[in-house]
């Protein structure tokens, strides 16, 4: 088996954020998940800013991130996200409620890696989260710096 990488989980819903959580664990399908609350809370991870000024965490191998979020809502993220030349080929995995084709479309056009709307049942949701960890965590290959937990510029240092 491949060595499991970590995963960036945004996630402001509690009950959502331990059904992940218990999925991911239950399958042992990442070897830590960094848990945000908020957008702001996800950029201040990735750029190590705030309480994660000198957390020296790895990048990780790729950010789930829900769309309605408080503070900065998970679009203007992943704006930002694939905006930055250090930080746009980090995958992003939009996890959200919403099946509206507007919020599927920007996601899309602000270059959102997958868009997986979260199923209501249960055991649909499990599924859910396993197939996407499986993909992410250990089927996907990412660009050789994101391997290295490098980027390239010194002001980020490793991400």
């Amino acid at each position: 088996m491949l060595p499991l990488k970590r995963i960036l989980l945004a996630e402001d819903s509690l009950l959502d954020a331990e059904l992940t959580l218990a999925a991911l664990e239950e399958h042992h399908l990442a070897h830590e998940v960094a848990l945000v609350r908020d957008g702001a809370e996800v950029l201040d991870y990735l750029y190590q800013r705030g309480e994660f000024a000198n957390a020296g965490q790895p990048r990780p191998v790729v950010v789930i991130l829900d769309l309605k979020m408080p503070k900065v809502n998970g679009l203007e993220v992943l704006r930002q996200i694939k905006a930055d030349p250090k930080l746009k080929t980090l995958p992003v995995v939009m996890l959200t409620s919403s099946r509206e084709d507007q919020d599927l479309a920007h996601s899309y056009q602000l270059g959102v890696n997958a868009y997986v709307v979260k199923p209501v049942d249960f055991q649909e949701f499990l599924a859910s989260i396993r197939q996407l960890a499986v993909f992410w965590a250990t089927i996907n290959q990412p660009p050789p710096a994101a391997k290295r937990g490098l980027l390239s510029d010194a002001r980020l240092g490793p991400v």
